[in-house]
């Protein structure tokens, strides 16, 4: 399928077509995941057609005790649905985040902070994955209908030209993937966190 700079991007779409031209190979992919419930909109043909490790890496989350309970979670869906994924977990380092956003603080939810901090945690994705031979990586952010998808699939895109790595793009909440993650969560009885992560989404 071709596009040109005036046409949106569907991004599902772009997801299926390098499924189906990796399908029999089974790539490896680093997946990074905020939280269990995300994890849990990643659509069965993503598993089919890829070897898939969990990167945690969310030094956003505030307190730490919401991080150890968005891991435990991400633990249990694992367990649960008997996947072989390995999960990586990076250092709990809030610093990191502050750092990253100083000055914006006081920016609205969905604003230049939330585009910092996502940009953040997939640019360490994308790092790791090099450095461990990944094929690709990807986030599960995409599967919230309150993040912006074009941002996080353009980030992506540039990483993956930054770093010599390729990105799977993706739209998780589309055909239902939002929806169909808050059945599972209520099917494997997993946490379902009512704030995006930080403390400035708390308030």
């Amino acid at each position: 399928m071709m596009y040109n700079k005036f046409m949106p991007k569907n991004y599902l779409n772009l997801m299926k077509e390098e499924i189906d031209k990796v399908k029999n190979t089974k790539p490896k992919l680093l997946l990074h995941c905020c939280c269990a419930p995300c994890f849990l909109s990643v659509p069965e043909e993503v598993f089919e057609a890829f070897n898939i490790d969990i990167y945690y890496f969310n030094p956003n989350i505030y307190p730490q005790s919401e991080y150890e309970k968005r891991l435990d979670n991400i633990f249990k869906v694992k367990d649960k649905l008997k996947l072989n994924s390995e999960i990586i977990i990076s250092e709990y380092k809030p610093i990191q985040f502050y750092e990253a956003i100083k000055g914006y603080e006081k920016e609205k939810e969905r604003g230049e902070r939330c585009n910092i901090c996502i940009a953040l945690r997939m640019e360490e994705c994308a790092i790791v994955a090099k450095e461990k031979n990944y094929d690709y990586f990807c986030t599960t952010l995409t599967s919230s209908p309150l993040k912006n998808a074009d941002f996080i699939n353009k980030e992506g895109e540039n990483l993956a030209k930054k770093y010599g790595i390729n990105y799977l793009f993706s739209d998780f909440k589309k055909e239902n993937g939002y929806l169909k993650s808050i059945n599972k969560c209520k099917d494997l009885n997993i946490y379902r966190q009512n704030y995006c992560g930080c403390e400035f989404s708390v308030r």
